[in-house]
């Protein structure tokens, strides 16, 4: 299909989603017509939100701070009916009307709503289901890393969005940062020599804190629903940021990371659609108390291509958090707050050629999503790279749990001859939950 029929089918599908959803009054805002720099309802991307906590409410600012109203947020959905309104007020500030629509259930949201995309922060392990559901759609998604809770979720979603040709947005924003980009470019061109081996620095882990007492569960929130596909526990008054700390629901810093460094290493590496084949380390973990994830963890990948891949809390490392790549010429680390550095600094300096590799660059992520929404084209953080990331954190935790070696088949996708750790590549779900076929 061309570039332009895509544009095409894409304007059709916003107009008959906005006359489904609007009736517009008799006197019409000049913004509403593109007019007073706003563009036209036909040119926006109508989108709608799945979970407006503070990281979902951060996107949907976001969102809305792009240029010519081009995000048209028209619905929000969320366990908890405080953060429906709060997000609602913004949405109806931003739009100047009453019309957002509110749902605690994600099922009513995507069968009641026609969208042109979805923006997701959820807890992980809901991941498998509320991805899945909203791939099968067929709207564009925004996906907060990291992709998955478990292996298996990870391979249904990918396989969801392969067959649905979904337009997919991670939210691993390092890749629109500048520092990242040319770190990463520096690295794929042979700067620092060939590749040998890599640090990737992720945030220490948070200390326990017992087992508070059974709560009663605040009016606003539907604990039920919140759990999930997860195991049925009583309330203790663990909610929105502090589910990061219970195996349950994540895996802590060590999952919440990879989809940013480790996604970065990749980059660099040109390793975007390779899976370690061995991965061995180990982790400490609480004595006792509800927060069961990792405080320290330390495992390393190997690849088939001969690059070591190591994976640690920063504190455990010399540059800290971050990623380096190491080479036989030297090394180049970028982290967070625009660090750029090398072992020698005229790499820094070194231009790029141009018959050399030129790495995706966008310069605004939000931007560069919807752009993609209408153009029909790939993303700068597709699904395929942070489908590989998560791999690196969710088979470095079978192996800090087994305490084993664990050797990944890429080609069947499977753990070799473990059955102990072959178990670990799912969590059961509550019933009635399960995942959606594809």
């Amino acid at each position: 299909m061309t570039q332009k029929s895509n544009r095409r089918d894409f304007v059709k599908r916003s107009a008959a989603a906005t006359a489904g959803l609007f009736v517009f009054p008799s006197i019409v805002r000049p913004s509403a017509l593109g007019l007073g720099g706003m563009l036209p309802p036909s040119d926006r991307v109508v989108i709608g939100s799945i979970g407006v906590g503070s990281q979902g409410m951060s996107n949907m600012r976001d969102f809305l701070r792009l240029k010519n109203g081009i995000a048209q947020f028209v619905a929000v959905c969320d366990v908890d009916s405080d953060r429906q309104k709060q997000a609602k007020e913004v949405v109806d500030t931003a739009n100047r009307n009453k019309d957002c629509r509110m749902y605690g259930d994600f099922r009513e949201f995507l069968e009641k709503e026609k969208l042109d995309a979805v923006s997701l922060a959820l807890p992980d392990h809901w991941h498998g289901i509320i991805y899945t559901e909203t791939i099968n759609k067929k709207v564009a998604v925004y996906g907060e890393k990291p992709l998955s809770r478990t292996i298996e979720d990870a391979k249904v979603i990918r396989a969801a969005a392969m067959k649905n040709n979904t337009i997919w947005q991670t939210g691993s924003w390092q890749r629109s940062q500048s520092n990242f980009h040319r770190g990463a470019e520096l690295a794929i061109n042979g700067r620092v020599g060939k590749i040998k081996y890599i640090e990737v620095g992720l945030p220490d882990g948070g200390r326990g804190i017992g087992t508070p007492p059974v709560q009663e569960v605040p009016a606003n929130v539907d604990w039920d629903m919140w759990l999930g596909p997860a195991p049925k526990v009583p309330f203790r008054g663990v909610l929105h940021w502090d589910w990061r700390w219970i195996l349950d629901y994540s895996g802590g810093q060590l999952t919440d990371w990879t989809g940013h460094h480790v996604d970065i290493a990749n980059w660099g590496a040109g390793m975007e659609h390779d899976t370690p084949i061995e991965v061995a380390g180990h982790g400490v973990y609480p004595a006792e108390g509800i927060y069961n994830v990792p405080v320290e963890y330390d495992f390393i990948c190997k690849y088939a291509n001969g690059i070591e891949m190591r994976v640690a809390n920063s504190s455990r490392l010399k540059l800290g958090m971050g990623t380096t790549w190491y080479g036989d010429l030297g090394w180049v680390h970028t982290d967070r707050g625009n660090v750029l550095t090398a072992s020698d600094p005229k790499i820094l300096e070194e231009v790029i050629g141009e018959n050399e590799i030129h790495l995706y660059k966008s310069e605004n992520h939000y931007q560069n999503f919807l752009d993609c929404v209408k153009s029909g084209k790939e993303t700068v953080a597709p699904l395929e790279p942070a489908y590989r990331a998560i791999l690196v954190a969710l088979l470095g935790e079978i192996a800090m749990t087994t305490g084993q070696t664990i050797k990944w088949d890429p080609e069947k996708e499977e753990i070799i001859d473990n059955p102990r750790a072959s178990r670990l590549l799912s969590k059961p779900y509550r019933k009635p939950w399960e995942l959606p076929t594809i």
